[in-house]
């Protein structure tokens, strides 16, 4: 017996005092198998809710880039923008340039939705005709001596929700076979182990492919479903208009431009077998991948650039849903959470059957969902065929 010293938490615990949720155990046992998202999920972030329905706020800074919207001549003092919300951020004071033609033009009065007061030429001895479909973005304000303060400006978050699903996986044995010696083992206990993998990976497919919805919302016994990541993802590269083709060039700049946009430096990419091998001949030209073992238990590829790091592991179940083999989800994992309904993470109920059937019922029971803190840091590559 050690004496111990100092302040103790449940971190310092081994699974022999401290037992683990099924989920955790499942996540442990086989980091590798069918549930790999749960297996990261379950050592990375997972919060209990107590309402079936939970919301967050999505925040960012406005990128503050505008568009013209039918033209103007080198003197106009009044641009034509289009209607996107960026010009109620240009007000009295601000600065605005024209990517096409360099000009610098500052804004003489608060500015609407869909259109600029401004002076021109700013610094030059005339403005420049300004076309249709323009871009421009506010380079910050200019006031003269002694003036008084400009117009405030705010903006709200916006609200994301989700509902926790309720997953129910169900065995039954029979008390003649449980009282049957068996040369294969005790058939309760394999049927319980393939029980705990099929209720993962339903858990996993549903964070995947599930769609938000709620049915008899306002009766006593609703039904909820969990929207999963490919039908929540906004940011897809859908590579069908493409004639399903992406060069090593066009991947790169998606990832500069688009999945290193947002969020972390290092990101996960689950990818079917397609798409792997993509990456693959990738590696083999420049990229020179290298096998991360034990990363939370799961097996990943570093594919490193200098826009970030792509983790990336082929999906097992990717191999076994239709369609999902020249497909890639990206996930920023800092910006994923698995929540619980409290007290109802994954557990075994035992005893679920009638008082006169001969029989012994089980069933694993999780009412979970996924929840998305941010939505732009998330990518979902599809119809991705060849590489040319």
């Amino acid at each position: 017996m050690a004496g111990i010293q100092g302040l103790r938490g449940t971190g310092q615990f081994t699974s022999d005092f401290r037992p683990k949720n099924y989920r955790e155990l499942f996540s442990l046992l086989e980091p590798n198998g069918n549930a790999p998202l749960n297996a990261l999920l379950a050592m990375t972030s997972s919060e209990a809710t107590d309402d079936p329905e939970y919301k967050n706020f999505r925040d960012e800074l406005p990128a503050r880039a505008l568009v013209s919207d039918g033209g103007a001549s080198a003197s106009a003092t009044t641009v034509a923008i289009t209607d996107n919300n960026a010009g109620t951020f240009a007000v009295a004071g601000t600065l605005i340039v024209n990517s096409a033609t360099g000009e610098v033009m500052r804004c003489t009065a608060d500015s609407t939705a869909t259109q600029l007061t401004v002076e021109r030429g700013i610094g030059a001895s005339a403005g420049a005709t300004i076309t249709t479909g323009d871009n421009l973005f506010i380079a910050g304000t200019a006031y003269s001596e002694g003036a008084a303060a400009p117009t405030g400006i705010s903006f709200d978050a916006t609200v994301a929700s989700n509902f926790t699903q309720i997953f129910r996986t169900a065995f039954t044995v029979t008390e003649t076979l449980r009282a049957t010696n068996l040369r294969t083992g005790d058939k309760e206990d394999e049927m319980a182990t393939k029980a705990l993998k099929l209720h993962m990976q339903d858990i996993e497919r549903a964070m995947f492919f599930g769609k938000k919805a709620e049915q008899n919302g306002s009766t006593a016994q609703p039904t909820r479903f969990t929207g999963g990541l490919i039908n929540t993802i906004t940011n897809v590269n859908d590579r069908s208009g493409s004639s399903n083709v992406m060069t090593e060039d066009q991947f790169d700049r998606a990832l500069i431009e688009d999945v290193f946009a947002f969020g972390s430096a290092q990101k996960i990419m689950f990818c079917g077998a397609k798409v792997a091998g993509h990456l693959q001949k990738f590696g083999k030209d420049r990229w020179q991948p290298t096998v991360v073992e034990g990363t939370y238990g799961v097996n990943l590829t570093r594919y490193s650039t200098f826009a970030g790091d792509l983790m990336v592991h082929l999906h097992p179940q990717f191999r076994q849903v239709p369609g999902m083999d020249n497909a890639a989800v990206i996930i920023d994992f800092p910006h994923l959470k698995y929540r619980y309904m409290e007290g109802r993470d994954t557990q075994l109920l035992r005893d679920r059957q009638n008082n006169d059937v001969d029989a012994v019922k089980h069933e694993y029971l999780t009412e979970c969902g996924l929840e998305l803190l941010q939505d732009k840091t998330h990518h979902y590559i599809k119809n991705w065929n060849a590489v040319a």
